[in-house]
């Protein structure tokens, strides 16, 4: 094990007890994940949300061996307190990770850094390990886990009996994903093993791994029987650190012929597949809150044959039941279920699929000219607004190098272009700041805006919000060089800052994440600066629908909003002028439906474009301040 590291503080909300159950559910998957992975290298803070908290009665009811702390919202970190929890913060109090994916994942990570030999709790993070990395408001997945399922059984339970008769949805939701073929990297070969095994229907031994199956010194018990299925093999083999047999391995001439298309599905072992990842650890005290008050009310689980058969599964992972027991979580013995009839799935197709909604309007024929000219027939043109400061620029060749984006890995033509992009941004910030102001650097990746806004601002506060880890940790090197105090980093989705802030700010944020940050700075009542990019990711979400103008919506539909959106991205500079050109219209009439969205909200917006043009094929810059 390695040398101990500096510690951190987890802080984890707390509204109430319930049960087995501490609530929200975001604190008992978190207590769960940490029995789990036997980490004790946080210190714990429960944050309760209302005064009348027994806290020996709580402590007591927590993990068996786990020291926790309790402290008011107001006595948390200041950076804690711009986040929803839970979170996580370095003892310097500058550095900050919050939300639900991002401190598990940490955790996740910490536990390996710091014992190597733990490769299985690794693991836990999925192919590449992206699980549940993808923001939840690009993912539907990720928002499932994260947040519908856990929102939907705390739903559940609060409420009187006459108003939960009916399975939530989002359950629903699950039972058909776990109901979907499985998709891996190895996909065809696992499949060509399965038909092989369908074809030989040859029986084998398979690891049983009731009462935690492989306990240390006690060998894995092997039956003969037939074969469960491959999947099954495959998933509890790599438990185990096994090796499939090699009679599974081999391929015989007429499988290997097979087409790909006649090849068998795979089915579900766990929540995103074949393996035990985090996000069975995120699912399951979610849904054995749901299944604990189902039974308590008599009802009956014939809905949801997948769900049970999962929930059964899962108890047989080395180390789940113990976990389970230190968190006091009494685990349920289900019967296997058998699919139900179809007349009683019929709820099943009332669930809509966001991964489906709109699918028909993704792909398009023919070009942008048609609505280009629908819009002209009603008057609207994309308009540029004179550049507020055209010729203001940094006077880079003084400024220390850890400033500089040329010191990072760019060339010299990109840098001198990320120069000319950062002259822009911070030019209209600088016009729109005023000392002790507060700017919120969205989307910030390695830190280019941020770090000068705030070496050139050392009166106002700056915080960098950004949810890619590797990023945010070159952006604090940065900042460390620099010997900055006045900026914070919080790797976290936008939708988990709630912090208050005076500007915000936004260098080529992707697709709907602009529209994000311009919601956020709404929500604020603060002043923006942001340059849109990939217009072409644009698409329909949960919370983001469009066109969002009043103006727009008249006049386009979905499709033809769309169609703008992925001619907008046509702007490369090895594109034909003529070509260009026309992606620059469609860029601006874009972005004139978002500054009219925002003139809804009493915003006055100008869209401008950069100087030079040539420092971005996506040179749009809109500046937006409320009346």
């Amino acid at each position: 094990m390695k040398d101990s590291v500096a510690e951190e503080h987890l802080y984890l909300g707390f509204s109430h007890q319930y049960r087995d159950g501490i609530f929200p559910l975001h604190t008992s998957i978190s207590l769960f994940l940490l029995s789990y992975c036997d980490c004790k290298l946080f210190k714990v803070f429960l944050v309760p949300t209302g005064e009348d908290v027994d806290d020996q009665f709580v402590t007591k009811n927590l993990l068996d061996d786990l020291e926790v702390h309790f402290i008011s919202r107001r006595q948390l970190p200041v950076v804690v307190q711009s986040c929803c929890l839970p979170a996580v913060v370095v003892s310097d109090g500058k550095f900050c990770r919050a939300g639900l994916s991002v401190v598990l994942r940490h955790i996740i990570q910490k536990t390996y850094e710091a014992d190597p030999s733990k490769k299985d709790v690794l693991e836990l993070l999925g192919f590449k390990k992206t699980c549940l990395k993808a923001c939840a408001e690009v993912s539907q997945w990720t928002r499932l886990c994260e947040i519908s399922i856990p929102l939907a059984v705390e739903g559940f339970l609060m409420a009187s009996p006459e108003h939960c008769q009916s399975i939530p949805p989002d359950i629903l939701q699950l039972e058909r994903k776990l109901g979907e073929p499985v998709r891996v990297h190895n996909d065809d070969k696992i499949r060509r093993q399965k038909l092989q095994q369908q074809k030989a229907g040859a029986k084998a031994a398979v690891p049983v791994l009731g009462k935690e199956g492989t306990e240390e010194g006690k060998p894995v018990e092997m039956h003969e029987h037939p074969l469960p299925s491959l999947e099954l093999s495959i998933a509890f083999s790599k438990l185990l650190v096994q090796e499939v047999s090699d009679a599974v391995n081999r391929e015989a001439p007429h499988i290997r012929r097979t087409k790909t298309s006649d090849l068998p599905p795979l089915d579900h072992v766990f929540a995103e597949g074949l393996y035990f990842t985090l996000a069975d650890i995120v699912l399951l005290p979610c849904i054995h809150q749901f299944l604990v008050s189902s039974k308590k009310q008599g009802k009956n689980l014939v809905n949801l044959p997948l769900i049970s058969s999962w929930y059964r599964r899962v108890q047989e992972v080395p180390g789940i039941k113990k976990a389970a027991a230190k968190c006091h979580m009494e685990l349920l013995q289900l019967p296997e279920l058998t699919s139900a009839p179809e007349e009683q799935l019929q709820d099943f197709s009332s669930v809509p699929d966001e991964l489906e909604e709109e699918n028909e309007d993704s792909h398009f024929i023919g070009g942008p000219r048609p609505t280009m000219t629908k819009l002209m027939e009603n008057g609207i043109e994309a308009k540029f607004s004179p550049h507020p400061c055209p010729d203001w620029t940094l006077d880079w060749t003084n400024l220390p190098s850890a400033v500089n984006p040329g010191e990072g890995k760019m060339s010299r033509d990109r840098a001198l272009r990320k120069q000319q992009q950062l002259n822009n941004l911070v030019a209209a910030v600088t016009k729109l700041a005023k000392p002790g102001d507060v700017i919120v650097d969205f989307c910030s990746g390695g830190g280019h805006v941020g770090i000068v806004l705030a070496h050139m601002m050392p009166s106002c506060q700056v915080v960098l919000i950004e949810n890619k880890e590797l990023s945010l940790m070159r952006a604090k090197d940065r900042s460390d060089e620099l010997g900055l105090n006045n900026i914070w980093f919080i790797q976290a989705n936008l939708d988990y800052f709630n912090g208050t802030f005076n500007i915000g700010v936004a260098l080529h944020a992707c697709g709907v994440a602009t529209d994000m940050v311009i919601e956020h700075c709404i929500k604020a009542r603060a002043a923006f600066v942001i340059s849109p990019c990939c217009y072409g990711f644009i698409q329909n979400t949960v919370k983001f629908k469009y066109p969002q103008s009043h103006q727009f919506k008249e006049i386009l539909s979905y499709k033809e909003h769309m169609i703008l959106c992925r001619f907008a991205d046509q702007t490369a500079v090895q594109l034909p002028p003529e070509r260009r050109l026309i992606g620059k219209q469609c860029m601006g009439l874009v972005d004139l439906d978002r500054a009219w969205a925002a003139e809804e909200h009493n915003y006055s917006v100008q869209v401008t474009s950069m100087e030079p043009e040539s420092c971005s094929p996506k040179n749009n810059m809109l500046v937006g301040i409320p009346t």
